[in-house]
């Protein structure tokens, strides 16, 4: 047999290699051999995985740099990776989008859930907002973007490097434009009825949440000539859908004033301004100044940040949790409805629901009215879940009735 040209990394004895062969994506440090040559190896080089007696295993990207140290790409030893193996999975990811979507609005890419670890790629019409948060992605960036080009006809491919898990990988946080240019105003993306602003340069994350499209789509059918409050609404994600779907009125609570902004744009957009209202403010300020208020509505939604992003945090996470649903719970009328949502992957959807339930319990706990649990959702289909990677499964919405 003729020796791979690529490095070498290897098992250490006590590490089975069966969870590589079932599909196991990542391999920490502790689970190699992390000797002087492995240690050498340039984060984001492609290498040769070998179990504890030589035998060839995958092919992996590595980065000694993190406690991630090996990701999984390919389990053929033989392939190359390069640009022609980057256009096969953007082929494949982009024919299970155009089964699921009329529009090119969604996540192509889904990181290892689509075989390309720690890469998601956001795509907005003809722009593509590629995050590399993983190095082996950004030592092959220039491929990656023109295979995208190649594969989805895109004009304009941005990068964003604002993600936390970058600065785990000891990399940069600068973002660039890649190829054409970066569209000088909101990009307007339909969903779910509705039209929503993106700001793909200076908002949050590639600048809209895609992963909350069929939540949206649940709440607005339960939204038609209701009140309804958003809090934590973003760009106005549960507010426009249910406006969309006819809502009475929606009033929307975030703490930032460019993307309250962005949601009174996109109810603009939609003819639906007279009937959205905006406060900018501490959530969980917001929420108890209204229960002063002695305001109630027909439904409230409360789609915070990861409460719970470590497992380090998930205590004070779901004491978050907790507390968010106390004070919002009074707020919902009698016969209406609360959804409570979280993307901490951190905080499994058991922990998040009992938490949830305590909060509700504590905010109801004198008028004597129940909750009914009457709908569970995750993240929709172009965010798929890796059967072996439960952090790709992270997003859980809760919805009650009062």
């Amino acid at each position: 047999m003729t020796p791979s040209p690529l490095p070498v990394i290897r098992l250490m004895p006590k590490t089975s290699p069966t969870g590589v062969r079932r599909g196991v994506p990542w391999l920490y440090d502790n689970e190699l051999v992390m000797d002087r040559r492995t240690k050498a190896i340039a984060p984001g080089s492609i290498a040769m995985l070998e179990d504890a007696n030589r035998a060839p295993l995958a092919l992996v990207a590595v980065n000694p740099a993190s406690r991630i140290t090996a990701r999984v790409l390919d389990l053929d030893t033989s392939t190359t990776i390069d640009r022609a193996w980057l256009t096969v999975r953007l082929r494949r990811a982009l024919a299970l989008r155009e089964v699921l979507f009329d529009a090119p609005y969604y996540r192509l890419i889904h990181a290892e859930a689509d075989g390309m670890p720690g890469v998601v790629i956001d795509r907005f019409g003809d722009t593509c907002v590629i995050q590399p948060n993983t190095a082996w992605a950004d030592v092959m960036l220039d491929d990656l973007a023109a295979a995208l080009v190649d594969v989805t006809g895109a004009v304009n491919v941005l990068k964003n490097s604002s993600g936390r898990a970058r600065s785990h990988e000891g990399m940069d946080d600068i973002s660039a434009v890649l190829i054409g240019a970066a569209p000088d105003a909101p990009v307007p993306v339909p969903m779910n009825g509705a039209t929503y602003l993106a700001d793909l340069t200076g908002g949050q994350k590639t600048g809209i949440f895609y992963d909350q499209r069929p939540n949206h789509a649940f709440a607005a059918r339960l939204a038609k000539g209701a009140r309804v409050l958003d809090v934590f609404s973003h760009v106005g994600g549960f507010s426009l859908a249910a406006l969309a779907q006819g809502a009475t009125s929606a009033l929307a609570v975030d703490g930032s004033e460019p993307a309250l902004s962005l949601a009174l744009a996109g109810a603009e957009a939609m003819g639906v301004s007279d009937r959205l209202e905006t406060r900018k403010g501490d959530a969980f300020d917001v929420l108890t100044a209204l229960g002063q208020e002695g305001a109630t509505f027909d439904m409230v939604v409360c789609d915070p940040p990861a409460f719970a992003p470590s497992k380090k945090a998930l205590e004070a996470g779901l004491r978050a949790y907790e507390r968010t649903a106390r004070l919002a719970a009074p707020l919902v009328r009698e016969g209406g409805f609360l959804v409570l949502c979280s993307c901490s992957h951190a905080a499994d959807m058991e922990a998040f629901r009992r938490a949830c339930l305590r909060g509700i319990g504590r905010g109801l706990h004198e008028t004597g009215r129940a909750a009914q649990l009457i709908h569970t959702g995750g993240a929709g289909p172009d965010h798929p879940m890796h059967p072996q990677l439960a952090e790709s499964g992270y997003l859980k919405a809760l919805f009650f009735r009062l």
